[in-house]
């Protein structure tokens, strides 16, 4: 197996707060709605979706039930400080829980988190060595 994703399914609990959340707040726009699932457009990058939860959770043989810290963080890097703060903002405003408000972080960059309304967390970060990222916005 090769180390690539070839698509991020998120499990949720309300697919249309899910799509609003990311449409509306975010500004992503939908590239497939399929009823059951979801997907947005990724500009090359592994694309996103969404599933029900408890669809999600049979399809891959598990129970839906779960709470706490996942062990799974997305991350989203950008090329300035103002665009983490622009997106900190957003995702707030559209009612994200900001987890870690934006800021200097230990190893020299900057960034903040924040978990989405079904509790999945965001990583965003700025790194002046990782500006030439083809898949920084």
């Amino acid at each position: 197996m090769k180390a690539h994703v070839s698509s991020i399914l998120l499990g949720v609990r309300d697919m249309e707060a899910s799509k609003r959340f990311y449409t509306e707040g975010l500004g992503w726009k939908v590239q497939h709605d399929y009823g059951i699932s979801v997907f947005f457009e990724s500009d090359g990058a592994s694309p996103v979706g969404f599933y029900g939860r408890e669809g999600l959770a049979a399809q891959v043989g598990t129970s839906p039930e779960g709470s706490g810290f996942s062990g799974l963080v997305l991350t989203y890097v950008v090329r300035s400080e103002a665009r983490v703060d622009e997106i900190i903002a957003e995702a707030e405003k559209a009612g994200a829980t900001i987890l870690k408000p934006a800021g200097l972080l230990p190893w020299g960059g900057y960034g903040g988190s924040f978990a989405d309304p079904d509790g999945y967390v965001w990583s965003l970060g700025y790194s002046a060595q990782g500006e030439d990222q083809p898949y920084a916005e």
